[in-house]
This record gives structure tokens, C-alpha cells and sequence, in this order.
């Protein structure tokens, strides 16, 4: 690991923690308001507290680095970057409908990529005590442990995750591909934050993965996956104007050895 990539993955850890109580206490005082954005997509103002938090953190310690953010800069516009500028993505809270409902299955995501390489990624659980984190080349981790994937090669005995968009109008192809998995696989899993689920499969609690997400759903935990040994990849082409590194479209992330056969059942294009 360098010397950059030891002193960014040690403040993203630091800023995931940091942000983990801000969340915790928030939940904790019943203090945060909830308000809706496009599509009736949820968003709380503990939401936009913990964006700032981050945002304004790198900032200081970054000037010159950019920032992707899901509530202060999302359709930042990524095509004139340079292949060496760090360039950081932010999803303060992944999971903000289970953070409002007061389910546990919510994370503090924070990605860092260059060009097109994913550098490091930190997922921290602030309601499970778990900081999920990797560096690019060194392996994954779950607080201290290592983390494997699980191996899966059948299919057939497979738990696989997935999720559902707030925008309702493409959902026909979505259950399409959901009854097919299912179908084909042990049982279906929708926890409702896309950067633990990959996480989870990092840590062998998931054999698979698929949905369409935004960069900063999967950043960071594409990379940890990968790092944990699972293979990266998507069923769909990669549509709009994000980096192929950072564009979740048709994301699929799973063990090696079902990551073929769930490639097979998800294109609806073939009678299965």
C-alpha cells in the first residue's frame, strides 16, 4: 500500500466513523425532518448534515481533489477530470428509508477512484458496529478481519440481494429478472442499502447481487467485493455519462463461479 493510499484510506475511516455517530445520535434524539426529492425519493435533513460534514472535511484536507456526492453535487459533471485527480463519492446515508423507519441496515459510504481505477472504499454500519473497508490490491476487511467471499458454485443454493428504484415506471424488466433469480436460487434478499449488501457479499453473508445503482450506492463497495474475491461486473451496457469505474448499471457482483450462470437468468432477451 503507498504512502497516499494509507493516509486516505486512514481519514476516510476516520470520517465514516465520525459520520456513523452523527447518524446514531440524530436517530438517538429523534432530531432530523423528512423531505422528499424527485420521485418520491426520501431524503432526511440528517441526510444533508452528514453530506456537509464529509464534503466540507475533504474539501480542507483535499482542495485539489473533486467530490460526487448524492445530495450536495450529483450531477457533477466527471468528463474533464484528469486520469490523476482523486476524485471522492459520498453517500452519507445508504439506507436513509431503513435510518427513518429505525432498521439497522444502514451505512456511511465513502469511495475514493482515479481514472479508472477504484482506489479504496470504506462502508461503515454505525447501528452494527461494523466499518467494512479495502485499498485497491490489499485485500478487504470487516473492523479487523479479513474477509472472504463465500464460494458459492451452485446456483441453485444461492442467497442472492437486490433492491427497487423509487422511480416506478421501469419496474416490468426488474421483477422480470427478480422472478427469474428467484426461480433459479436459494432466496432473494432486499435490505435496502446497496453499499452493505456488497459488503455482505464480501463477507460471504451473500453469494450474489444485482441491481442498477448510482456511483455512490456502489463505490465503495464494488471495490470491497472485489477486493474479498468476487467478480465485478454488469448486465447491462453502461448507459450515461459516468465513468465506467463508478457506473452501476445493471451492477452484478457475486462468487466467481455463479457469476456466469446469473449472467445467463438476468438477460431477459433469452427464454430461460
Amino acid at each position: 500500500m503507498s504512502k497516499d493510499h494509507a493516509e486516505w484510506l486512514g481519514f476516510a475511516k476516520n470520517l465514516a466513523i465520525t459520520a456513523g455517530r452523527l447518524v446514531i445520535e440524530a436517530r438517538q434524539n429523534s432530531v432530523f425532518v423528512r423531505d422528499y426529492k424527485a420521485d418520491h425519493e426520501l431524503v432526511t435533513s440528517t441526510d444533508l448534515a452528514v453530506d456537509q460534514y464529509l464534503c466540507s472535511s475533504i474539501a480542507e484536507h483535499y482542495p485539489s481533489h473533486r467530490i460526487l456526492s448524492e445530495e450536495s453535487s450529483p450531477n457533477m459533471h466527471l468528463g474533464g477530470i484528469s486520469d490523476e485527480t482523486p476524485v471522492w463519492v459520498i453517500d452519507p446515508i445508504d439506507g436513509t428509508v431503513n435510518f427513518a423507519h429505525g432498521h439497522l441496515h444502514v451505512a456511511v459510504s465513502i469511495g475514493l477512484f482515479i481514472g479508472q481505477q477504484r482506489i479504496l472504499g470504506v462502508v461503515n454500519a454505525p447501528f452494527l458496529g461494523e466499518c467494512f473497508w479495502a485499498v485497491k490490491g490489499a485485500g478487504a476487511y470487516c473492523n479487523d478481519k479479513k474477509l472472504s467471499v463465500s464460494g458459492a458454485k451452485e446456483l441453485r443454493n444461492a442467497l442472492v440481494a437486490t433492491g427497487f428504484p423509487y422511480q416506478k415506471t421501469a419496474l416490468s424488466p426488474i421483477l422480470e429478472r427478480v422472478s427469474r433469480v428467484l426461480h433459479h436460487c436459494q432466496d432473494i434478499r432486499r435490505n435496502g442499502s446497496a453499499a452493505l449488501d456488497l459488503c455482505w457479499v464480501a463477507a460471504g453473508r451473500l453469494d450474489a447481487y444485482f441491481e442498477s445503482v448510482k456511483p455512490w450506492d456502489m463505490a465503495a463497495g464494488a471495490l470491497i467485493a472485489e477486493e474479498a474475491g468476487a467478480t465485478v461486473g454488469g448486465y447491462l451496457p453502461k448507459i450515461g455519462a459516468w465513468p465506467e469505474v463508478v457506473n452501476g448499471e445493471g451492477l452484478l457482483v457475486s462468487t466467481p463461479a455463479l457469476y456466469d450462470d446469473l449472467l445467463n437468468v438476468l438477460d431477459i432477451s433469452v427464454p430461460f
